[in-house]
Formats: structure tokens, C-alpha cells, sequence
């Protein structure tokens, strides 16, 4: 009769029978909104589920906005959540450190300014493709390359030479150079989106959504801050509603600005 396993063994074996099948339940998780999918390919709404590895952004959120975009445009094939969650990776920060509430807040905004920026995911590259180059600062550090234009590109459509400069400092790749890069690869198309959240953005959304607007694109939309607003702004308002209903969440104040 042969021995019996050793405990160690059998913990062994059985992370590698988990290690097989977590790939596969993950693939088959497509939770209903306001539901977490757990690493395991579960949905639900604790900490087991909406813990570390895990997000509030499934399949069903994520291709939900995709849904709206005009069959064949250029984002279709290109913004994946696979993607973003590859890249949030990078920023730990982001929808994290406060309640729940406020990391689904955060959550809310962002897609709502992506969603807005994009067409529904379906746009990389700004339709109105100008030179957005600014050398108007004395010793400008990030000078404009002849020949390369700085119109918006990815999931907040990263626009003007002194956003690219540093981002691309920040995240390896030359934005000054070569901002297309931004337009090649759906993980830095979002990084760089996450980039310029977490610098400009992130640390506002304690005073509402329409601060996050403000620091968006607060010049063209909000109207020297009367509170008056476009119907970008009233678009991104929407938007981020909708999103706070599927995830089950109250939207706060101060939503315009």
C-alpha cells in the first residue's frame, strides 16, 4: 500500500488544480452591474469578491458602453477591459485608499469621462486632429518636435505637448517623439489616461464630480466656473449617473460646474 501524501503535497496540488481552472472561471465571469468579479471568476459584493485583484468594471459595464459605439468604428477592437486593468495595475492609487463608496465614485467618474472623451469607446484619436502645440512658457521643458502633432489620443484623448512630455517620462515611452504611441497600444492608451487622472483629477474627487470636469476640460466646458454649463458638461453628468445607478451607489453633490 503506498503512503499517503503529505499535507505540503497536497497544498501543492491543490494550488496547481487552482491555478488550471482561475483562468477559465475568470473568462466565464460576467457579473451583473454593481457586482465585483472575484480572481476566481465569481461575482459578488464583499471583500471577498471586491478585494485586492478584483474590480467593479466587468464584462457586461465595460461592453455595455461599448455597445452604443457605431458598429466598425476604430475603438471597437481596441479598448479591451483586459486592457485597463492591465493598466491600473500601475497606479494603485487609483479608486483606492477611501471607502467604498468613493472608490466606486471614482470608478463612476472616470468611465464617464471616458466614455464621453471616446464616443462610447469608439474613437482614438480626436476627430479634429490640430497641432496643440503651446511653447508660450519661457524654457519650456517640453518643446514641440517638427513634424509631430499633440491632439488627443486614448481613453481621455491626452492632448498638448506639456501632457505628452511628461507622461511619456513618467510611463517609458517618448510622447514628444512619438505621441501616436498612445493610438498603438490599448494598455498605455489607458496608462496614459491614468496618468494624467491621478495628477490632475484624482485628488479633486473629494469636492464632486463637477470638479472633476473643471479639471478636465473646465475652460471650454464650464464656463469661467458660473456654474452654467454646456452640453458636454450636461453629457458627462449623465453619463456618470448612469454609472452610479449600476453600481448602486449615490452620486453625491456638487455634480456640475
Amino acid at each position: 500500500m503506498a503512503n499517503s501524501p503529505t499535507p505540503t503535497v497536497v497544498l501543492i496540488v491543490l494550488a496547481l488544480v487552482v491555478g488550471l481552472l482561475c483562468p477559465a472561471a475568470a473568462q466565464q465571469c460576467n457579473c451583473q452591474p454593481g457586482f465585483c468579479c472575484s480572481k476566481y471568476g465569481y461575482c459578488g459584493t464583499t471583500s471577498a469578491y471586491c478585494g485586492p485583484g478584483c474590480s467593479v468594471v466587468t464584462e457586461s459595464f465595460f461592453n455595455g458602453i461599448k455597445s452604443h459605439a457605431w458598429r466598425g468604428c476604430e475603438g471597437q477592437s481596441f479598448y479591451t477591459r483586459d486592457a485597463f486593468l492591465e493598466a491600473v495595475d500601475a497606479y494603485p492609487r487609483f479608486a483606492n485608499g477611501g471607502s467604498e463608496l468613493q472608490s466606486k465614485r471614482e470608478i463612476a467618474a472616470f468611465f464617464a469621462h471616458f466614455t464621453h472623451e471616446t464616443g462610447h469607446m469608439c474613437y482614438i484619436n480626436e476627430v479634429a486632429e490640430g497641432l496643440y502645440c503651446d511653447e508660450s512658457g519661457e524654457g519650456q521643458p517640453w518643446p514641440c518636435v517638427p513634424g509631430q502633432r499633440y491632439f488627443g489620443r486614448g481613453a481621455l484623448q491626452l492632448s498638448w505637448n506639456y501632457n505628452y512630455g511628461p507622461a511619456g517620462r513618467s510611463l517609458g515611452f517618448d510622447g514628444l517623439r512619438d505621441p501616436d504611441a498612445v493610438a498603438q497600444d490599448p494598455v498605455l492608451a489607458f496608462k496614459t489616461a491614468l496618468w494624467f487622472w491621478m495628477e490632475n483629477v484624482h485628488q479633486v474627487m473629494a469636492q464632486g464630480f463637477g470638479a472633476t470636469i473643471r479639471a478636465i476640460n473646465g475652460g471650454d466646458e464650464c464656463q469661467g466656473g458660473s456654474g452654467i454649463g454646456t452640453n458636454e458638461m450636461e453629457a458627462r453628468v449623465r453619463f456618470y449617473l448612469n454609472y452610479c445607478n449600476q453600481f448602486g451607489i449615490n452620486p453625491g453633490s456638487n455634480l456640475y460646474c
